[in-house]
């Protein structure tokens, strides 16, 4: 039987990130998953019997950034020249297997990722709730099989090496991108095939976007349902020595830009690479969302709009302001302006007879009017 290296690509489940301390060391625990039993891939067959029989070896290998490769050749990353180039103090544990598929967790040591740049940008991803692809290095002996319609191979005494964290790198690359370095028993390099190939994971990418894209709706909602007439606002309260100030915990819940970007580069991919179908399932979980969006927007402006009525009328009786420039006023400036409207300090600001109160006068000095007009 021949044998031969095998990459296999999936996905980082970087939505259930946690964090611990275990020997005053902080860490960031990322779980991830790899062979399914009995998966087919590039016309081999994984039974179930051989990855039971070798999955442990997963347990406690190291999880480099990209496959380790020295002078244009894979080795493996328990080599010392591998670990030179792929280590950022991550490694794999709590292997288990459940539901016919295996399971692990990614361990990075923060402390030790960040004294590499390859280390700070996967931090950075996961910080930022990125995809992240991982991909499982092992070596495999290939037995033919005959009559088979899905498969030209079993894959027998799997040997795991490591599992990759992939960055700005497809791990489903063809069979000929290149060879690997298996160091045998006697202790002689011996190159064999390597084999890239990929899990279908539609149906994680797929719950990856329509979480996020919730994650970010969720957020516009808290969101000004409005957009604040912020110029006028300043025009309104020239000279009061403040610029007033916005909710800015609702402004806090905006979506950033690389959220955004991610999103729309995670949904273009879904859409070209899975079709129509998915395209139409995403469509289909977000339109209850921007429906209940709508109605929020709708029923906040509502509120909106009766409460600045209200504020005007106010005004107008108070003899702030006449009717017409009070119903240019703003919803703020309506109620910094109502908030004046108090026994005893009214003003009439319609002519040049303007009634004063002497020297506890609020508007003394202030011609309302005339801001109003230099809108």
């Amino acid at each position: 039987m021949k044998t031969v290296r095998i990459n296999v690509r999936s996905v980082m489940n970087a939505a259930a990130v946690r964090k611990e301390k275990r020997n005053g060391r902080d860490l960031v625990i990322v779980p991830s998953a790899t062979l399914p039993d009995d998966v087919v891939m590039n016309g081999i067959k994984y039974p179930a019997a051989e990855i039971e029989a070798s999955f442990m070896t997963l347990n406690r290998s190291p999880a480099p950034l990209g496959h380790p490769i020295i002078n244009g050749k894979f080795v493996s990353a328990r080599d010392p020249e591998g670990i030179n180039v792929g280590y950022i103090g991550a490694w794999n544990e709590n292997v288990r297997r459940k539901d016919g598929r295996v399971y692990l967790d990614k361990v990075i040591d923060v402390e030790v990722a960040n004294r590499s740049e390859g280390g700070k940008a996967v931090l950075e991803a996961i910080a930022k709730g990125l995809p992240i692809h991982t991909s499982t290095g092992l070596v495999a002996k290939l037995e033919a099989v005959n009559g088979a319609t899905d498969h030209k191979h079993l894959a027998r005494s799997i040997i795991f090496d490591h599992d990759a964290i992939l960055l700005n790198e497809d791990g489903a690359a063809t069979p000929e991108q290149g060879v690997g370095m298996l160091v045998n028993a006697a202790g002689q390099d011996e190159e064999i095939e390597v084999i890239n190939s990929a899990l279908s994971e539609a149906d994680r990418d797929l719950d990856w976007a329509v979480d996020s894209l919730a994650r970010a709706l969720e957020k516009r909602e808290r969101a000004p349902m409005l957009e604040r007439l912020k110029s006028a606002i300043i025009d309104a309260f020239q000279g009061t020595g403040r610029e007033p100030s916005l909710n800015t915990k609702e402004n806090d819940m905006t979506v950033t830009k690389e959220q955004f970007d991610a999103l729309s580069a995670e949904v273009k991919t879904l859409s070209e690479g899975i079709g129509n179908t998915i395209t139409e399932a995403v469509n289909a979980a977000v339109k209850p969302l921007t429906d209940n969006l709508a109605t929020l927007q709708a029923n906040q402006k509502a509120k909106d709009d009766e409460e600045l009525a209200g504020l005007v009328n106010a005004i107008v009786k108070a003899n702030l302001l006449d009717e017409p420039v009070a119903k240019e006023l703003t919803l703020n400036a309506a109620r910094a302006l109502a908030a004046k409207a108090k026994p005893g300090k009214a003003a009439v600001l319609n002519g040049a007879a303007a009634i004063t109160n002497g020297a506890d006068d609020d508007f003394a000095g202030i011609d309302l009017n005339a801001g109003m007009e230099a809108k």
